[in-house]
Formats: structure tokens, sequence, C-alpha cells
């Protein structure tokens, strides 16, 4: 049987106090939670109990862990941690929620909580090759923000949360309704079971923890991959956004038109010297980096369209002066576009090591070597910046006489023709 007694006079009077437990399950184990009074956790032969008002009612905390023998336990920072008898040790990350429920809470239609003190850290270091999925292996804590929220019954429109940091500015934007671009399975070259599931709100009824990676949102990349730092089911695809800065922010989450709103606190990974000035300049040359290779990957996204659009007029066009004008601008347009090449020893200094692809190609390289370690940038990587934005602008100003210039008077020949002129904002939907 059961048996916990409690006193609230220094022992002149006990109580017993297991309600709600089986009564084939001797307890073994009791602790209070340090952070809010009352909120009592109990180890039984079986499983885990908890209580919210001091141990008049208790429920079961088991959740996914198998019924076996819990020896002790201990209340670690936001972390209950459990020692069994033959079935190892086992943690609940993050029992922040749990120290804020209160009846309000459980009558409430929505409630967002809130998170815990975060720390930005590295999700993974690992260089080595990861291990297998059949190898046993513990599973580290969520990577990064944990937003949980409840609702009471299913959404009627998407679910919206929204990161703002301290001057308001928005941060990053997940809704319920996205249509995440699908893994295509044929094109990885790592193992399928590497890749991290899209990460959406939900709207379904009931507990949700959404995790937010602590990163801008992604540059707009021609290439992307996969690191070997990988863990199973959770491994994200590259290039990520900037990583935000220690401070404060806002978590926002929009349900049925009302707001709700929860502070988020974040600080720097303790291990990590670096002065918030130089996070500051790693940031600052982060974000220009993701910012040019926007505006570069829209150039090829246009370039790439027009060059779609001349092959079909080629082909409608009769041999001659038109034919030849359409041959004479797909060529300049290939030599504006390129090919995928990386930095190499033809970066830069060559027409093909200036194309819009390759700087995309460059920018995407040099995003990597910025954040390879929470440091300030080197010398090496701001000249190499400032010279790729300089070949950039001459890129994206060789573009716009293309537009005003070559493109006007090629529609000029077209429209006489009697075909449909080139429309230079279309796009051609390419994979990012």
């Amino acid at each position: 049987h059961p048996y916990i007694y409690r006193t609230h006079d220094a022992g002149k009077t006990w109580q017993k106090i297991v309600s709600g437990i089986a009564e084939n399950e001797p307890v073994n184990t009791v602790r209070e939670d340090p952070e809010r009074k009352g909120l009592l956790l109990a180890g039984t032969e079986r499983t885990v109990y908890i209580s919210f008002d001091d141990g008049d009612h208790w429920q079961s905390l088991r959740l996914n862990l198998p019924a076996t023998s819990i020896r002790d336990l201990v209340i670690h920072h936001d972390d209950i941690v459990v020692g069994t008898h033959g079935r190892s040790f086992w943690i609940l990350d993050n029992v922040t929620p749990l120290r804020q429920l209160n009846p309000q809470v459980a009558v409430s239609d929505v409630h967002l909580f809130t998170p815990q003190l975060t720390y930005r850290m590295r999700r993974n270091n690992n260089t080595d090759t990861p291990l297998p999925p059949e190898e046993p292996a513990g599973q580290n804590p969520p990577a990064g923000a944990m937003l949980d929220y409840y609702l009471r019954s299913a959404a009627s429109a998407p679910v919206v949360l929204e990161i703002s940091d301290e001057a308001g500015k928005l941060v990053r934007r997940f809704w319920s309704a996205d249509k995440p671009e699908p893994v295509n399975e044929k094109e990885l070259v790592v193992p399928a079971y590497w890749v991290r599931p899209p990460q959406l709100p939900s709207a379904e009824p009931g507990m949700h923890r959404f995790v937010w990676d602590l990163h801008y949102p992604p540059p707009d990349s021609l290439e992307h991959e996969y690191p070997i730092s990988a863990i199973y089911r959770d491994t994200p695809r590259y290039p990520l956004g900037p990583a935000v800065l220690p401070g404060k922010y806002t978590a926002t989450l929009m349900v049925g038109g009302t707001s709700y709103t929860a502070p988020l606190i974040l600080k720097m990974d303790p291990r990590v010297k670096t002065t918030i000035s130089g996070l500051q300049q790693q940031f600052d040359l982060e974000m220009k980096i993701t910012d040019a290779m926007r505006t570069d990957y829209a150039a090829v996204q246009q370039v790439r369209s027009v060059r779609t659009q001349l092959k079909d007029l080629a082909a409608k066009a009769a041999k001659g002066t038109l034919a030849q004008t359409i041959s004479n601008l797909d060529k300049k347009l290939a030599e504006l576009e390129g090919k995928n090449g990386g930095f190499g020893a033809q970066f830069l200094s060559t027409p093909e090591g200036r194309s819009l692809v390759r700087l995309n190609s460059g920018l995407n390289s040099l995003l990597g070597v910025v954040d390879s370690a929470d440091t300030a940038p080197t010398t090496q990587a701001i000249s190499t910046f400032a010279e790729v934005q300089q070949a950039l602008d001459q890129q994206l100003s060789n573009w716009q006489e293309i537009k005003t210039k070559d493109i006007v008077a090629t529609n000029s020949e077209l429209r006489k023709a009697g075909l449909s002129p080139i429309n230079v904002e279309s796009r051609t939907g390419g994979a990012k």
C-alpha cells in the first residue's frame, strides 16, 4: 500500500495523503518543487505521481515512462530526473508549465505559458559520423526556446506564433497552416531518418510545445545540405538564419483573433566568453550576408524566368534577326546567371566567378564561416564580404541595364513579330 504522511506543525500531527495513488503501489520517494510551494512529486514501485495541492490529490505523471520501480527522483532546475530499478535514468525536460498550472489556467480557453529562461547554445558540435538509429542513446533536450500553450478546443482559424525583440521588431513568425517544402528523399545525400520533420504550431485541442531554434528565417540559398552533426529525426537543413542575440524577447500566440503574450529571456551559453559587442558584430555581418543572399536569389529567379521564356520564344521565332536577338540575349543572361561552384580559384576573379549563382554560393559558404563559432568575425571574413557585396552590386547593375535596354529592345521586336513580350516579374518556381 502507498504511505505518504504530511505535517504542517513541525511533526506534532500527521495526515496521510495518498488520494489518487493506486493501492498496490508502495511509495519510495517524495519531493517538493523548490520553485512552487505545494507542488509535490512521488515515485512509487510503478511510476511517478504529481500533486498540485500539497498532496491532497495525486495524479499520474507517467507519460512515456515504462512501468518500473522509481527508487529516487530529484528536481534539477526545471527538469525532473528519476532513477529507476533496471530501467536507467529518465528526465522530463522543462516542467515550468506545471509550475504555472492553476485553476484559472485549467478553465481557460487559451493559455500561453511563460517560457523558461533559455540559453543560446549550439545544437551539436559533433564532427564524426552520427550514431545509427538502432544504437541505444539518450535524447538531448530540445535545442531552442520551448513555447508551451494550451487550447481547450480546436482553433477555427490558423494558429500563429510570433517572436519579437525588445524593440518590438518581428524576428520570426510561424503559422499552423504553413505548407512546408516537401523533402525529396531521392535528392538527399544523407539518410532520410536524419531529417527534422517540419516544425509547425498545432491548432488541435490540448497541450502543445513548439520549439523555436533561436534563429532568424533561413536565407534564400540556391544550395542546401544536412550537417554531419546529425541527430536522428532532428537534423535541420542548412543554411540556418542568423542566431538571435541574448536579450529580452516577446512570444505572441494568436488564436481566433485574440493575442496572448509572454516574455522570453535569452542568455548566452555561459561557456562562451565572447563579449556582447563581439556577438553583435557577428550578428550584424550575418544579417548583411543573408540580405545579400536574398537580393541575389531574387535576381537569379528573374533571370531564370526570362531564360525560360526565351527558350519558348526561340521555338516560335523564325530564323533571322529576331532569332539572333533572342540567342544573343540568352547568352548574355547565361553569363550573368552562371553555375554553382562556391569559392574556388575562380571566385570573383573571372566573369564566371562573379556570376549571380556563384555569388549566392560564395555568400552561403561565407555565412557558414562566420557562424562557425560564437565569436566576432575575422577581418578576412569582413573584407571578403565587402568584395562579394561589390561584385553583387555590379551584377545587379548589369541586370538592371539588361532589363531597361536589351529586354525592352527585344520586346519591341517580339511585338512586331506578333509574339508575347518577355515578362521580367514572372517566376520559374525553382527550388531554393
